[in-house]
């Protein structure tokens, strides 16, 4: 990443006031399931709450404003092939955790949602059995709003945690004050979810299990490995993204190392070793056809990290994956 000496100066500054924790030019597009993608100028890794409230005296004693990413999976990102000028936060060990209740289950911010929703299914508990199909953290989830097979994260949250980076507070909330709506919530890129607690619903332990495994085969039959970050666009009320897609020529179509996914067209597949840059690129060729084709302009669901003048990333429009 090229960074002019005043940013350099700057960054130099913020990585010395958070101390040895802090790394300068660490991979980050290589953290996110496009395995594509350049640097985070900065990168400190939290295991705890003390961890962040560390982060929030680091930003505070820098007196400037830095751009911040919290980083959990990175399933959901297309990180620029000049990377993130600014800090990122990952979510460590310390907030990889589960625990069981007889009607409920409590995650780290940082555990993966399939792996909560298969304890909570092998415990036989139901309700989260569609977080088998979202690769992604459950901070990830709650940000997004994630969900499929007829369910989201807003359907089953009971109650969460919530470190806000600018004030230095954790607050306990509850799903009335995220504003959840379709593929979006009220949080924002200064925030990070220390813990989340579903409520579900106790039953059958076979039921939920085999509910799991039918997610999970219908995800291989109907959707595409590889490096990808899953539907690219949201879709339009009544419609489906990957239809739309389908119908103006371009499933299949490849631009450099990206290319619109044979098997579903609302995936976007990116090289090993490819360009991030390739898969931005497509990701604007494919609404402008579909604009031009239909009047429809596609939203994508992918979040761009330090690509200039990005779109909107998030919609309340459409409904599916």
């Amino acid at each position: 990443m090229v960074i002019d000496g005043v940013e350099g100066a700057r960054l130099d500054a913020l990585a010395a006031a958070l101390g040895p924790r802090a790394q300068r030019g660490a991979p980050l597009g290589a953290r996110t399931t496009y395995r594509v993608g350049g640097d985070a100028a900065v990168l400190v890794e939290a295991n705890d709450e003390g961890d962040l409230v560390a982060v929030h005296a680091g930003l505070v004693a820098l007196d400037e404003a830095v751009p911040v990413l919290v980083l959990g999976e990175g399933s959901n990102l297309l990180v620029a092939d000049a990377g993130f000028p600014g800090l990122v936060i990952r979510l460590g060990p310390g907030f990889d955790w589960v625990e069981l209740g007889s009607s409920s289950v409590r995650a780290g911010g940082g555990a993966k949602l399939p792996v909560v929703a298969r304890k909570s299914a092998g415990a036989g508990l139901h309700g989260l059995e569609w977080g088998v199909g979202v690769p992604g953290s459950v901070g990830g989830a709650l940000r997004m709003n994630a969900g499929g097979h007829g369910s989201d994260i807003a359907a089953v949250l009971a109650r969460c945690r919530v470190f806000d980076l600018d004030s230095g507070d954790g607050t306990d909330t509850g799903p009335d004050s995220l504003a959840f709506g379709y593929r979006t919530s009220s949080l924002g890129p200064r925030q990070a979810v220390v813990w989340a607690e579903f409520s579900l619903e106790a039953g059958d332990r076979a039921q939920a299990e085999q509910a799991v495994a039918d997610i999970v085969r219908w995800r291989r039959e109907n959707q595409p490995g590889g490096s990808n970050a899953g539907s690219v666009f949201v879709n339009p009320d009544g419609d489906s993204a990957g239809r739309l897609v389908e119908a103006a020529g371009l499933k299949g179509m490849r631009m450099g190392s990206a290319q619109v996914s044979p098997k579903h067209a609302n995936f976007i597949q990116a090289d090993k070793a490819g360009s991030a840059d390739d898969v931005w690129r497509l990701i604007e060729h494919v609404r402008s056809e579909v604009l031009q084709q239909t009047g429809i302009e596609l939203v994508p669901e992918v979040r761009m990290v330090g690509v200039p003048g990005a779109r909107p990333s998030t919609s309340t429009r459409g409904r599916g994956s």
